[in-house]
């Protein structure tokens, strides 16, 4: 069968074939490497790599304490990325993030300005306690996390390749914080948890991180390197049946549809949830080694792809229900 180009549909397949066995032993080494540093988070440590090779960004939601920002730290190392960090205060603002223009004069008296950028010209950027900083500095960000450039008087001024953010955000300390709206959310490929670890974690934990020598983490791949898997993600052939499942599972998730739980939802995802879930797939089959995603892992990857684009009525929230529970319900539906 001849497609157009001239190469052959075989063809084509080999390629990817070749491809996905050579970049999923890469993207599994990083996985490793990511783990010999971070213990206990291995549920927390694969979403984040699924968010990273589908080009996204991911929310990070947990107490104090749990390794978040040496996550980042490791993931940049690992995957050979500049990374930075910005601790979101009330007070900072969008120029804090962005960047700024200065008047500078030249030794021959000549005034000019000369844009210096600011943290977001980063690889892989850490936005700590995003919730704590005000929607105009928060806006900023995620118009920037969208659009892939910033624009600083007038200026179009483009972010490095590839660009992700991981933001944090504490669950406990509300007071003084200014939520992430709907929409803003809407820009976030996933909101991961990141919970305690267990016992046998926490005892690693204590031995490794107390003694005279830590653990570092090592570089496992480069910039390139998780372009390609990003380029190679979005060629990952997708069978029908997931994508059946993928447009049940996220069309039942919206006020309005059939079944029971729909009365229980106020708003729901927008296409935007099924594009996110659609290559966090893809990126889940290519970590695993395998060259098709499943329905399998359409189920896994449900709740951190909707749990945020997703709100209950005032009535099933007294009822006692959560949005986990009533996405469960959903997965046992297309499952």
């Amino acid at each position: 069968m001849a497609i157009a180009g001239g190469e052959s549909l075989e063809t084509i397949e080999d390629m990817i074939v070749r491809a996905a066995e050579s970049t999923a032993v890469h993207v599994r080494a990083a996985r490793s490497a990511m783990g010999a540093v971070i213990f206990g988070q291995d549920k927390v440590l694969e979403q984040a790599l699924v968010t990273v090779l589908s080009g996204g960004h991911a929310l990070l939601v947990g107490v104090p304490g749990l390794a978040k920002t040496k996550l980042v730290e490791t993931m940049g190392t690992v995957l050979g990325l500049d990374a930075r960090r910005v601790q979101f205060t009330p007070d900072l603002m969008p120029s804090d993030i962005l960047g700024t223009e200065v008047l500078e004069e030249n030794p021959g008296g000549r005034r000019s300005f000369r844009f210096i950028s600011g943290p977001v010209f980063a690889q892989l950027l850490m936005a700590d306690e995003i919730n704590r900083a005000s929607p105009r500095t928060q806006s900023a960000l995620l118009q920037a996390m969208q659009e892939q450039h910033v624009t600083v008087a007038g200026t179009r001024h483009d972010l490095p390749r590839p660009f992700h953010v991981l933001a944090t955000q504490n669950p406990l300390e509300q007071e003084g914080t200014y939520p992430l709206p709907e929409a803003q959310l809407d820009r976030f490929l996933m909101e991961i948890d990141v919970d305690y670890p267990d016992r046998e974690a926490e005892r690693r934990i204590l031995f490794d991180t107390t003694g005279a020598e830590e653990t570092k983490a090592q570089a496992a791949m480069t910039a390139e390197d998780l372009m390609a898997a990003q380029r190679l993600v979005r060629r990952i052939p997708v069978g029908e049946s997931v994508v059946e499942a993928i447009l049940n599972l996220v069309r039942s998730a919206r006020p309005g549809a059939d079944g029971a739980e729909a009365k229980l939802i106020a708003w729901g995802p927008g296409p935007r949830a099924s594009q996110a879930l659609m290559l966090a797939a893809r990126a889940k089959a290519l970590i695993d080694g395998r060259f098709a995603p499943s329905v399998e892992d359409v189920i896994g990857l449900a709740e951190p792809v909707l749990k945020h684009r997703m709100a209950l009525t005032f009535a099933a929230r007294a009822d006692g229900e959560t949005i986990p529970m009533v996405i469960a319900r959903l997965k046992e539906r297309i499952g």
